[in-house]
């Protein structure tokens, strides 16, 4: 008690206090008189009839809580046992503010303590904590009941104390630098627990080694839970994941679901030293933590997995995903102001994640590595066990590099948005002179408002000398500027952001770009330049800056392309187009430009493995093949039909990259049978992942009738209820009609979706897939009418960005729709030379 009071104010929900005392150091217990709870801020009040003096003492607290269905606080979790039986467990979710539904506390990452816990349970069960176990004993009242006690914890925040009771096998392993370490999974699935195992005991001593400090604690869970809201959550020393996260069947498990455990388990595993070990000073600095795991996850795996070109498939995976919130205005700045607890679950978005991830990224690239290293171990030493906010960071980065790293870094996390590069060049004898020049890129076009905000942008440019080198590199620290590349002789390109590892678009005169595009028809740019080129076209189009006419013409030069992650990305741009075009008559024509820019690709891929192949081609050819299909081209479907029914009949399973594929081709064009197949394969499906990959293509139906029973069966018991908006959002993307009786289903079955995921970003996901794919205005309206007299306040800003993307696709539709449907009627009066 630092000041004499007569009151103590805690955080607690849905908890029911029994009776409360205090007992200073060495004198006699007072006991509380009233208990005055404030639900709306989630705090209690408890009242002694005499003043606490100044000093230490110990405060009891006896309460009633309740197990919940909320999947967050202390909750329980729905399994069936192989045998069949329908059981729960019981396990925690805190982050962010719900270890106050758990116990009284002080629940604020700032307020720091140790934890000692005893957990009294059945004693067939399996009970895990944050420590390792250091007594077990029979709990006297009950023979049934044992009492475990934990050791105690480090000095740590709230959001990360954990505890699970349920029954769990185990697969455990010692890494090099001796922690423990344990996957948990499902009764008989031990086995599926070996990849994330190994992850896990390749990735601490690489972080161990990365950060210059050793992994505090002596040993460390993994757990797959089947009820889960989110991804994982990273409890220090018990780290909590939804099953598809964590578990990885060697015979069923796709190339992606393995991309997936390896990714999610380095970025937890990261959190154990930033996130755990530091702690941010407040949810505003959330971004430090999310942002900073979400780009090291990468560099994890690419030093577990060199082979999946990692960080390629971060551009297509977080990069470009960030620009296009970002360029939003109801976008919102890395770093957040945040009051009440309803407003943090609002900030765990893309921006959080995937700038974050983005900007540091960038920070690292203009650092360099070995300074980088430095200044992290600076800022993990300084403050381990404490609390630390973005700015102490930069200060570390800064002592180590001597760059002014605060000064950079403040211009891309305190305002929102990123700059547009406009440049052009002139040869001027043997050199090549540019300018630039920087504005805020909008998605509505360009900047037009009064004073444009300004960025420091640290710029790399390349020339086809060498495609793969900067040739220079400048900090941009105003609003124009000039260059002089020496040596570049009149023939050559010249490029920005090589690697694009900037956060920012560009711009190309005229000129410049075309004899960039070349480079992306004999592959000489290198595969994540060809892919941000082409992303930076397609998203100046869908701002109205260029045509998408211009942006289809590019796409078309892709005909050789052997990378992955650019072709993914090239579809997910179609897929918009796709999307946007179907809200017109002439959608079979730009299926027929999907197949004739996929089927060169998918002709050479086939449906087979070749020996020699590796992870990246079965990622490919299962993207191909699905979009052919999807498109509806016929040899495609009718080997995708041919393969279903094998597999379906037992004759020949499809292996598990083809499943994806071929499930969404035969759905999209097949019947209510069909539908009834994949059902009954989902009934039938032991592990999650083969569930959830069913659950997302079964939106691909067309038939109404259809549809609606896809709707209704996402609320049945049939699905985990965090898996239902994968399916009403796969119902919302998948058809023009599937679009429109999502939105009404949501709206009809509002209070139970709500009341399902009380505010959690589960609703904002929901909202974001079944409404963003809308192209009329007056849609726009309906949406924010519903919630003007449905309010979700955790959703706020989620519905203003998708009431906004639907006025752009709107205003797009508008702008260039004529123009693509004259260009892809004259494609098809004389249509191109084939690929050489």
């Amino acid at each position: 008690v630092r000041q004499a009071t007569n009151q103590i104010v805690m955080n607690c929900a849905d908890i029911d206090i029994i009776t409360a005392s205090y007992a200073p150091e060495g004198d006699e217990e007072i006991h509380a008189t009233g208990f005055n709870y404030q639900n709306e801020d989630e705090k209690v009040t408890l009242s002694f009839p005499s003043t606490l003096q100044t000093g230490t003492g110990t405060l009891k607290i006896d309460f009633v809580g309740e197990l919940n269905d909320k999947m967050k606080g202390f909750y329980r979790s729905k399994y069936t046992t192989p045998s069949g039986e329908v059981r729960y467990a019981a396990v925690t979710q805190f982050e962010a503010t719900d270890a106050r539904r758990a116990f009284p506390c002080w629940d604020e990452p700032a307020i720091k303590a140790t934890f000692d816990i005893s957990l009294v349970v059945p004693k067939d069960r399996v009970a895990l904590s944050n420590m390792n176990v250091i007594d077990r004993k029979p709990y006297p009242d009950d023979e049934n009941l044992v009492e475990v006690k934990f050791a105690r914890t480090p000095v740590m925040s709230t959001y990360l104390v954990a505890f699970v009771v349920g029954e769990y096998d185990f697969v455990e392993t010692r890494s090099k630098d001796g922690v423990c370490v344990r996957v948990y999974t499902p009764v008989g699935k031990a086995e599926q627990g070996k990849f994330a195992l190994e992850v896990a005991a390749k990735t601490l001593p690489f972080y161990k080694d990365y950060f210059n400090v050793p992994y505090p604690l002596p040993k460390i869970d993994l757990i797959a839970i089947a009820d889960f809201a989110a991804g994982a959550m990273e409890n220090w020393g018990l780290v909590t994941y939804r099953e598809t996260a964590l578990l990885i069947d060697p015979k069923n498990s796709c190339s992606s679901s393995r991309q997936w455990v390896a990714l999610v388990v380095g970025h937890e595993l990261a959190h154990q030293w930033f996130g755990n070990l530091v702690t941010m000073e407040w949810w505003t600095h959330l971004w430090l933590n999310e942002g900073f795991a979400s780009w090291i996850e990468y560099l994890c795996v690419d030093h577990c997995f060199p082979e999946y070109d990692i960080w390629t498939q971060f551009v297509s995976a977080d990069y470009t995903r960030a620009q296009e919130l970002d360029a939003l205005d109801n976008s919102h700045p890395i770093e957040v102001s945040v009051g009440h607890p309803s407003e943090v679950d609002e900030i765990f978005d893309a921006i959080s994640y995937s700038k974050g991830a983005s900007v540091i990224r960038m920070l690292h690239d203009y650092i360099g590595d070995k300074d980088f290293k430095r200044g992290m171990n600076m800022y993990l030493t300084k403050f381990q066990q404490k609390n630390a906010a973005t700015e102490d960071l930069w200060e570390s980065l800064e002592n180590a590099s001597g760059k002014p790293i605060a000064a950079v870094m403040s211009t891309w996390t305190k305002q929102m948005g990123f700059p547009l590069i406009y440049v052009e060049a002139e040869q001027v004898e043997d050199d090549r002179l540019l300018s630039l020049s920087q504005r805020k890129f909008c998605a509505s076009g360009p900047y037009a408002g009064e004073d444009c905000p300004q960025w420091m942008v640290p710029i790399t440019i390349s020339t086809s000398e060498d495609p793969s080198q900067a040739k220079l590199k400048i900090l941009m620290d105003k609003p124009e500027m000039s260059v002089v590349l020496k040596n570049v002789k009149p023939d050559q390109w010249v490029k920005l952001n090589l690697g694009t590892v900037g956060f920012y678009r560009t711009q190309y005169s005229s000129a410049m770009l075309e004899s960039l595009l070349p480079g992306i028809r004999d592959l000489s740019l290198p595969p994540v330049d060809r892919l941000g080129l082409q992303n930076d076209l397609f998203s100046l189009a869908r701002a109205g800056i260029i045509s998408t006419v211009e942006v289809l013409k590019v796409m078309e030069a892709f005909v050789n392309e052997p990378n992955y992650t650019v072709w993914s990305d090239l579809s997910c741009n179609l897929g918009i187009l796709s999307t946007l075009l179907s809200h017109t008559d002439f959608y079979e024509e730009i299926q027929e430009f999907v197949k004739d820019v996929f089927s060169p690709i998918g002709e050479r891929l086939g449906w087979d493995p070749k020996p020699g192949e590796g992870h990246l081609d079965a990622l490919l050819r299962g993207l191909v093949l699905g979009k052919l299909g999807k498109a509806g081209h016929k040899a495609t479907l009718e080997e995708a039909r041919r393969r279903f029914k094998d597999h379906v009949e037992g004759k020949q399973a499809l292996s598990a990259d083809l499943r994806s594929p071929v499930y969404l081709t035969v759905l999209k064009h097949g019947d209510g049978t069909t539908l009834d197949i994949m059902l009954k394969l989902h009934k039938q499906a032991d592990m999650q992942e083969e569930k959830n990959r069913i659950e997302r293509v079964l939106g691909a139906t067309l038939l109404p009738e259809l549809i609606q029973k896809v709707l209704t069966f996402a609320l049945s018991e049939e699905v985990r209820p965090q898996d239902t908006v994968s399916v009403i959002g796969g119902v919302a993307g998948g058809s023009k009609h599937g679009r429109k009786a999502a939105w009404k289903f949501i709206k009809d079955n509002w209070e139970e979706l709500y009341n399902r995921y009380q505010g959690g970003f589960l609703i904002s996901r929901l909202i974001k897939l079944s409404v963003e794919g809308f192209a009329v205005d007056k849609m726009a309206g309906e949406v924010k009418a519903f919630f003007e007299s449905h309010p979700a306040p955790s959703a706020e800003r989620t519905i203003q960005q998708c009431c906004e993307n639907i006025l752009l696709n709107a205003a797009w539709l508008k702008r260039d729709a004529e123009s693509i449907h004259r260009y892809l009627l004259q494609r098809k009066a004389s249509p191109p030379a084939p690929a050489v």
